[in-house]
Order: structure tokens, then C-alpha cells, then sequence
């Protein structure tokens, strides 16, 4: 996920360029309907409702949300419902109790359109009791972290060995809808593929447990990345890895080395921007003061020997945008920041990639944990001719890139 900026990265082949997706639209207004679940009233994203089989889980859910008959049983239908879906998203890429409907079984869209037909319906419920403005928002907020994992990642079940290594990875949710709606992800159908999987590292076996994050600003400026990453970094038995991924703008991966403090200010899947410092919340351990960069802990040279060329290319990305002590000029450099710069991207580019990239290993050096931590940008996944919902081009290259991320997780793992 590496917009807005244009800059080409210098490889011993070619220039990719970074990609660059125009979003149109106001920003979004305080209203029953956000801009995203506006969208998923459109007709492709409901034929990948109807085609994944997830369309029932919106509308049971909206008729036993229609029977709460207070705020502790509303927040009971929300808790079962939003685990339930995380669920039935994990089994159906696992293809565990069979896949319904003609779509698919590695799409990740399915859970992306099914959460925001719930998310609607809860903005446009009218209870038979008092539920103020907070409480609504309290709800929506617990249905989109169950829904996206975040409740799920628990690596403390009977079945997941104490002596494995235990991994968290992270994927997104589809972002540059208005440009094309029948967008997808693949870091997020790699997140859904990988929560649960045992993996053969050459440490040893690595449980994964997997989350989902959202394209939009606000989540991350009101800490949803802090509050889901740090319990993985503390305690008895903290995560061995924690890995962030998300789509990038070329044709291979890339391994992201410096990321920076930095915000772009491109416009989110709520058509909003942010710019400025990445705001750190106040409540989490940190660095003081606030690094302008922070770094991959990632075995980049390894993940790239062993994993190059199968299928995609990966790279070793160490370069940045930055404004260099003294001086009021941004400069890219590609062999990363100079001492004392400010950033204006890192590897990752300005955007929520990077600042995802920057607050998962902030927090591994504000806890002292010497552990793999870093990003990592999967090829852009696009769609053969036509203007179908899926294609085999799509289907074939989306398992390729889930194929090839558990590879370069593999390799990453190290006790």
C-alpha cells in the first residue's frame, strides 16, 4: 500500500514505479452511512456477497440485532456475530466445512463487503431503548475488531504447543475502491490463509495468528495498531515475529527496511486525509523523543536468497525520502535516512503502510524485544481482461502471492 508518492526504485533490471491511485469524493460527514458502507450497496459488491455466500451472515445478524432488547444484549449479538464472521472468513480460504457459492474460497473481499453491510446496519438500527451516540460507536467499534481478528489472536489455545514459535501477521483490508470497486487484497486473503497455520521454519514449527486492519486514518491515530500488537510484545510468553504486510505498487516484493515517522496525507478509503507526524498514543510504551525513523529487524538478505524469483522477485528496499538535517529540501536516498533527517517516507512510502511498518517496530524497540519485526509489500494484484469480479488471472496470481508470502515468512522466523 504505497501511495501517494511516484518515485522509482532503482533495481539492477528496471524502475518500478511506486503506485499511484486517484480517489474522488468529499470527506466523510457525520452521517448514518459512512462512505465506505455507501459503497457496499453497489452492485459488485454485492454480487461477491452473494457469490461468497456471505450475504445471510448480514441479514441474520441484522434481524437478531432488530430482538436486542437492551445495550448488554446488543453488545451480545455484536460479540457473537463479529467472531462468527471472522471465523466463517478464516475456514472458507481454509476451506474447512466447504465453500458456498460460485466465488472463490481465497477471497479475501467476502469479509470486507460482509462487515460493512453490518457496520450499516448497526449505524441504521433504532432500538426500543436509549443508546446514545458513545454506545453505538462502542459497538461499531467491537464489531470491526472481532470481525478483523483482532479478538481471535490468541496464541494461549490447547491445541498451539508451547514450544512452537508463535508469529503474528498482518494484513489490510481493500483500499483504491473508487478508482475500481472490485479491488482486492492480498495481504489480507494472505492473513486469512496463514490464522491458525503451522508453518516448517528452520527454527522449527511457528503457529501463525493473523489480523486485519483498516484503510482509514483515524483508526491508527486512535491507537487500533498499539492495542492489537502490544499484548504480542509483552507478558510471559510474548510473539517470536511480528510481521505487517500489505499490497505495494510493483511487480515484486519488497522488504521494507526504514520506515518513517510521517504522514502523506493521501486520501484513506473514507476519502480523508491525514498529514503530519504520526501521533503516538499517549497510554503505550514508546521511544522518547519520537524517532523520525525506525527500523526492519527482518533477515532481508536471507528472505531474499531464499525466497527471489519464486515466482516474483523480492528486494531488499532501503530507501527513503527524507529532508536532511540543516536543510528544508526532501531528498530520496537509497541507501536509507542520514543522521539527525526528518522523514518523508519510508521505504514503504507515506501512507498507512508505512505508518503500520513504523508502529509495529516502534513498539518492539519502546519493549526491548529482539525479535524479526518488519513490513513487507506483496505485487500488485489486478485483473485480466473484462470486467468480471474475479478471473483466472486473478485467482491464479492471488495464490501465488499467498503461496510466496508464507515463504518469506518462513524464512523470517527466528527464535
Amino acid at each position: 500500500m504505497r501511495v501517494p508518492r511516484t518515485i522509482p526504485r532503482a533495481t539492477a533490471a528496471a524502475l518500478l514505479p511506486v503506485l499511484a491511485l486517484t480517489l474522488v469524493g468529499s470527506t466523510q460527514t457525520d452521517q448514518a452511512v459512512t462512505v465506505e458502507e455507501a459503497r457496499a450497496a453497489g452492485e459488485v459488491p454485492q454480487e461477491i456477497l452473494d457469490r461468497s455466500g456471505f450475504a445471510p451472515a448480514v441479514d441474520r445478524f441484522t434481524r437478531e440485532l432488530r430482538t436486542a432488547h437492551d445495550a448488554e444484549h446488543a453488545a451480545a449479538v455484536v460479540e457473537r456475530h463479529g467472531d462468527a464472521l471472522w471465523r466463517a472468513a478464516v475456514d472458507r480460504v481454509g476451506g474447512a466445512g466447504g465453500t458456498e457459492g460460485d466465488l472463490s474460497a481465497g477471497d479475501d473481499r467476502p469479509l470486507y463487503w460482509a462487515r460493512l453491510g453490518m457496520t450499516s446496519a448497526l449505524h441504521r438500527w433504532e432500538p426500543g431503548f436509549t443508546l446514545d451516540r458513545d454506545d453505538r460507536a462502542a459497538l461499531v467499534a467491537d464489531l470491526e475488531r472481532r470481525s478483523r481478528g483482532h479478538h481471535d489472536a490468541d496464541f494461549s489455545a490447547g491445541h498451539r504447543e508451547d514450544a512452537m514459535l508463535r508469529v503474528v501477521v498482518t494484513g489490510f483490508d481493500p483500499f483504491g475502491l473508487d478508482g475500481d470497486i472490485r479491488q482486492a487484497n492480498p495481504s489480507g486473503a494472505a492473513a486469512l490463509a496463514l490464522d491458525g497455520a503451522v508453518i516448517e521454519t528452520g527454527e522449527g514449527l511457528a503457529v501463525v495468528e493473523a489480523l486485519l486492519f483498516p484503510v482509514r486514518w483515524r483508526d491508527f491515530s486512535d491507537g487500533m495498531v498499539e492495542e492489537a500488537l502490544l499484548p504480542h510484545y509483552t507478558g510471559d510468553r510474548p510473539a517470536d515475529a511480528v510481521i505487517t504486510i500489505s499490497q505495494g505498487g510493483g511487480e515484486g516484493f519488497d522488504l521494507e527496511a526504514h520506515n518513517g515517522a510521517w504522514r502523506g496525507g493521501f486520501e484513506d478509503n473514507e476519502r480523508a486525509g491525514e498529514q503530519g507526524l504520526i501521533p503516538v498514543p499517549e497510554d503505550v510504551p514508546t521511544v522518547a523523543p519520537q524517532p523520525q525513523w525506525s527500523d526492519s529487524s527482518l533477515d532481508r538478505a536471507a528472505i531474499v536468497e531464499a525466497t527471489d524469483g519464486a515466482p516474483f522477485a523480492v528486494f531488499d528496499n532501503t530507501m527513503v525520502v527524507e529532508i536532511p538535517e540543516g536543510e528544508t529540501e526532501e531528498v530520496v536516498r537509497w541507501d536509507g535516512p542520514t543522521p539527525g533527517s526528518r522523514a518523508r517516507a519510508g521505504g514503504g512510502g507515506d501512507y498507512l503502510s508505512n505508518e503500520i511498518a513504523y508502529r509495529n517496530t516502534l513498539l518492539r524497540d519502546a519493549t526491548g524485544r529482539d525479535v524479526p519485526a518488519g513490513h513487507v509489500h506483496t505485487p500488485v494484484l489486478s485483473f485480466g481482461p473484462g470486467d468480471e469480479v474475479t478471473d483466472p488471472e486473478f485467482e491464479e496470481n492471488r495464490a501465488a502471492i499467498v503461496g510466496q508470502v508464507e515463504d518469506i515468512i518462513a524464512v523470517a522466523v527466528r527464535p
